[in-house]
């Protein structure tokens, strides 16, 4: 396999698809002496099958505003792979939304699903419908329009969506009322689902709490902990709520949280009323920045249109979007003394960010294996529901807790370099790449 030739060949042929052949660069970047001294992988051609999607399902999803008037959104579901199980992934509402961000999502899922150990194959969705600022009634409009195309594709043997960006639980209730009524059926073909129909404990937390559960293994690995840390967090959905409430239980100082306006410092650390104060304006849909440092006006600072990584610290969760951490950040991070750095949303960093964590021998672990704690539960809940029954939070977090460390010690089996530094992207990359191509291998050229 050579790089280039394939990545020119895929630039040829999507072109502009910035994301999604960023995505594509990073796991041949890694996999390629494996794949090279593999020549069944070479005769079967699997990399020119996994970069290319099973299929691609576009449609339009019309809908009525509270004012009467019809509104038209594109709608998307990629079935990307599905080697080792039904294909799994979020469905994401965002007006960012189109097919070169959504290719490279369900690019990583094919990946991070297979690291969970869990039967899951690789997925994404959504649309370009921005909930921000919207009724009730217009999301629940909205996601009745959308799930009228997708429930014909979807099921819990088939394809299992879930939330992502713009879709919590409000969304995937709209959503799984109206399959249920299109399928007559009450199955497990959403994650994300209510407690009390069908959803799993711990699951709004998993992403944030499995991020930090990866991120004390890494440390544990140098002999360190939380305790005592400062922790610079971004974003503010479910990933950098979790991700603060489980490093502040761990002894350590969150120091920021941030949002498409900017960050907030908070010197002393974000406090439990200030956590739950988080959940609120998560749900309001709105700017929470701005709100956050209104209401803690002694506590915090609030600096507009700027991110958290200037902020001297010794950890830092990029748990916001794609590519929200540059080479310029990675280098302020580095000079800071920052010792590692997690990633709890998708492809947070630039490929720049990533080169100089790793010339700085900084602990970097990518998202496909940092934030897999959020699939993972969502595997968990797949069970649940076909067992017709309900674990625990405990349990779910046991559960949780045990597969971040198994998926840690897989990217330190193939990612540990000759002077013992754990490249974690390729440890991922490797262990991912293994286990569905393995599995591509075994059920012939399909």
């Amino acid at each position: 396999m050579n790089v280039n030739e394939i990545m020119n060949a895929l630039e040829a042929k999507h072109p502009g698809e910035k994301e999604y052949l960023q995505a594509v660069h990073e796991v041949l970047e890694s996999v390629h002496e494996v794949y090279n001294e593999s020549p069944q992988y070479q005769d079967a051609k699997i990399i020119e099958r996994i970069v290319e999607p099973d299929r691609i399902l576009t449609f339009k999803v019309p809908w009525k505003d509270d004012k009467g008037e019809v509104q038209v959104n594109l709608g998307y579901r990629i079935q990307f792979n599905g080697a080792i199980g039904p294909y799994k992934g979020g469905l994401r509402f965002h007006p960012s939304v189109n097919l070169s961000i959504l290719k490279f999502l369900g690019f990583e899922q094919i990946f991070k699903n297979a690291l969970t150990t869990l039967p899951m194959g690789g997925g994404k969705g959504g649309s370009d419908f921005n909930p921000k600022g919207k009724s009730d009634a217009e999301i629940m409009h909205f996601c009745q329009s959308f799930m009228l195309e997708l429930w014909s594709l979807i099921g819990p043997d088939t394809d299992v969506p879930a939330g992502d960006i713009g879709v919590g639980g409000r969304e995937i209730g709209y959503l799984y009322g109206m399959y249920k009524k299109l399928a007559k059926e009450h199955t497990g073909v959403l994650t994300g689902k209510g407690n009390n129909w069908g959803g799993s404990l711990m699951r709004p937390e998993a992403t944030g709490y499995g991020n930090v559960y990866f991120a004390q293994e890494m440390l544990a690995t140098k002999g360190e902990s939380f305790k005592g840390k400062t922790v610079a967090v971004s974003g503010f959905g479910n990933v950098a709520w979790g991700a603060a409430e489980k490093a502040t239980q761990l002894g350590a100082k969150v120091v920021s949280i941030s949002g498409p306006d900017g960050y907030i410092h908070i010197p002393d650390g974000l406090t439990k009323d200030m956590i739950d104060y988080l959940l609120e304006l998560r749900a309001s849909n709105n700017d929470i920045a701005a709100p956050f440092a209104e209401e803690y006006p002694d506590e915090s600072t609030f600096y507009p249109g700027k991110k958290p990584w200037e902020l001297k610290v010794d950890i830092a969760l990029p748990c916001a979007t794609q590519n929200e951490l540059n080479g310029k950040d990675a280098q302020m991070l580095v000079d800071n003394g920052c010792m590692l750095v997690g990633e709890g949303a998708n492809m947070p960093s630039t490929e720049e960010a990533i080169d100089i964590f790793h010339k700085n021998k900084i602990l970097f672990s990518p998202g496909k294996a940092s934030n897999a704690g959020g699939v993972a539960t969502s595997g968990l809940e797949m069970s649940q529901n076909s067992l017709r029954y309900s674990w625990t939070a405990e349990e779910v977090d046991n559960k949780l807790h045990r597969i971040m460390k198994d998926i840690h010690d897989a990217c330190v089996k193939y990612g540990t370099e000759a002077d013992g530094y754990v490249n974690y992207v390729k440890g991922a990359n490797i262990a991912g790449f293994v286990k569905v191509a393995d599995a591509m291998l075994d059920q012939g050229i399909i």
